[in-house]
């Protein structure tokens, strides 16, 4: 299978990096893996419109031409992502608005969207510093709106959420637990 991980965090060293490293290690060798690391990639995360780039033309757009060849390669997507204030990090928001485009992940017929992504099931991990209930009774986003608004609408399903709450008030142990789960879900893949 080919699987795409999208990582989206600037710290190369701390708990999401170590999410990032459980998972690729433990996916099967049989799977070819690409790792699109966005902060490494320097991904322009500002969506522009001007004289020479207009939204109709986003699907075609040589800037990120690359980004839409890997989501085509693509069978399986894996987002590797912090909540920051309810949401996803600024640059993959970017990543989305850019690369997700009208023509390449969706169009609409009369008033419903169709996805063009269909065929590809995707697995965000996320993980936050907010207690579990609050986040699930409170926030509006905390990675479901990747999974509902945005793959959903791109025909891609399956789509598994996993979500790391309360992470600054855990501790060594419990992180360590986190990961091993996280590693018996990657060798499942």
């Amino acid at each position: 299978m080919n699987i795409l991980i999208i990582y989206a965090h600037p710290n190369h060293t701390g708990f999401s990096a170590g999410v990032l490293q459980t998972v690729r290690e433990n996916l099967s060798s049989q799977h070819q893996v690409n790792v699109l690391d966005l902060y490494q990639e320097n991904f322009d995360p500002a969506l522009v419109f001007n004289e020479q780039l207009r939204r109709r033309e986003l699907a075609a757009s040589e800037e990120t031409k690359k980004y839409r060849e890997l989501l085509a390669w693509s069978e399986q997507l894996v987002f590797i992502f912090p909540i920051w204030w309810s949401g996803m990090p600024a640059i993959l928001k970017g990543f989305i608005d850019r690369v997700f485009a009208k023509g390449f992940a969706y169009e609409y017929k009369g008033l419903l969207p169709v996805g063009l992504l269909k065929g590809r099931k995707a697995w965000i991990i996320t993980s936050h510093d907010t207690p579990k209930p609050y986040a699930r009774f409170f926030q509006q986003d905390y990675g479901r709106v990747l999974k509902r608004q945005v793959l959903g609408m791109c025909g891609i399903k399956p789509v598994k959420l996993t979500e790391i709450a309360y992470l600054r008030g855990s501790t060594a142990e419990k992180r360590e637990k986190y990961l091993r789960k996280l590693a018996k879900m990657s060798q499942a893949l």
